[in-house]
């Protein structure tokens, strides 16, 4: 716990030490002249009226809805395993368990 600590510490000033400042260059200074007061307003061109407007173009028609696919074929049966043989005179022995 102490070892991880100095470590820890050791870490953080090797890592703050390593960086290094930058300098800031000073920024000049640039004047500017300052625009005069507005003069007088100008007179008003001929008939002074404005041009009209365009008209908005037509809008598209919907397109058509597509048809329904077909519906697919129902799969093939499987085959059918063959029926169960009858019981005959079988007899089953099971052993007896060794003993421990």
């Amino acid at each position: 716990m102490k070892y991880s600590i100095i470590f820890a510490a050791v870490l953080v000033a090797l890592a703050t030490s390593a960086c290094e400042k930058q300098t800031v260059p000073t920024p000049t200074v640039v004047t500017v002249p300052v625009p005069g007061p507005a003069g007088p307003t100008g007179a008003t061109g001929a008939g002074g009226v404005t041009g009209s407007s365009g008209s908005t173009g037509l809008t598209g028609s919907a397109g058509a809805t597509g048809a329904t696919g077909a519906t697919g074929s129902t799969g093939g049966t499987g085959a059918t395993g063959e029926p169960g043989k009858t019981g005959g005179d079988t007899v089953i022995v099971v052993p007896p368990a060794p003993a421990r």
